[in-house]
């Protein structure tokens, strides 16, 4: 675990040489990831401090209430994943109205220069920041100049014909195709949240007793049952993810994500769990009763097993 700031003004000095990239990071796909791993080459190269600059909540939330896009991954879990890809330094700023107003310029002079001490920034092909987007990569390079920075741009990554973006990540996750998500994410598509009671149908009814996920994204696959793994408190461990409205028993109001997990007896209520998907098996459905609903699963459950069985490790 590296150094974390939650506020600018926790940072009260220059760190040393810091080499840093900046923006949202929905997601942590391949495209943020490849922009660490230039950081990190950069700040070795200069012996310097590798470090990212992000913001929540997300800056649509206070820009475009209502019209934001669905947040990939948790504030929380985007700050673990950055650590894990190698960064030593994160500052997360909040955002606010009073933020957005900020300057371009007077964000590089007032927070990267002088309270961090900017010695090296990497950006994507398309960096805008500041207010109303009026800073660019131009800028960035005639004050680095001025300043005494050195400005990075970063190429776009492909993969097939798409561009790596958390916009294409969203696609694919809400049309359950996660197999194809994890290719841009380089990891499973995952969510994270506490157990919470359910309405006990699962166990009761059906004889298969379900987590119940309170999740803490916002991005939520499309309905239907998913091969997923869970890691929990006891550790990792697979399972069958239901996500929908449970139409067979339910009202079809509330959506709910469901897992029934393979050879698990504990107690996982108020717990924190990560559900990684896997693999879409098939879409939601309603059922004509208890009895018919019971047999999908258990067909459910043996194909999701041989999935397993046949992908080993993921």
């Amino acid at each position: 675990m590296g150094t974390y700031f939650s506020d600018i003004h926790q940072i009260t000095q220059p760190l040393k040489a810091p080499v840093l990239t900046i923006g949202n990071f929905d997601g942590i796909h391949l495209g943020h990831q490849s922009l660490f791993q230039k950081v990190r080459e950069r700040a070795k190269a200069v012996k310097g401090t590798p470090m990212v600059i992000t913001f929540h909540p997300h800056p649509a939330q206070i820009l475009r209430p209502g019209k934001s896009p669905k947040q990939i991954v948790s504030d929380d879990n985007k700050i673990d994943l950055i650590f894990q890809y190698g960064i030593a330094v994160v500052l997360s700023i909040p955002f606010t109205r009073e933020f957005s107003l900020v300057s371009a310029r007077s964000f590089i002079e007032d927070i990267l220069v002088a309270r961090i001490g900017i010695k090296e920034i990497v950006v994507g092909y398309d960096y805008t920041f500041g207010q109303k987007r009026e800073g660019n990569i131009h800028l960035l390079k005639e004050l680095g100049e001025t300043l005494g920075f050195t400005v990075h741009i970063h190429p776009p990554v492909t993969i097939g014909n798409h561009l790596v973006s958390s916009t294409r990540v969203r696609e694919l996750i809400s049309s359950g195709a996660m197999e194809e998500a994890k290719l841009l994410l380089g990891r499973p598509f995952c969510l994270t949240g506490t157990i919470i009671p359910g309405k006990g149908i699962g166990r009761s009814l059906l004889g298969f007793p379900t987590a119940n996920l309170n999740p803490n994204e916002r991005m939520i696959p499309q309905r239907g049952v998913y091969v997923v793994r869970v890691e929990s408190p006891q550790g990792f461990f697979y399972g069958v993810t239901n996500v929908g409205f449970n139409p067979t028993f339910a009202d079809g109001k509330t959506i709910s994500i469901e897992t029934f997990i393979f050879d698990f007896k504990d107690n996982l209520y108020g717990k924190n769990i990560k559900v990684f998907f896997l693999k879409r098996l098939r879409g939601e459905r309603t059922f004509s009763g208890p009895e018919a609903l019971k047999a999908q699963i258990n067909k459910d459950i043996d194909q999701a097993k041989i999935w397993v069985a046949q992908n080993g490790q993921v």
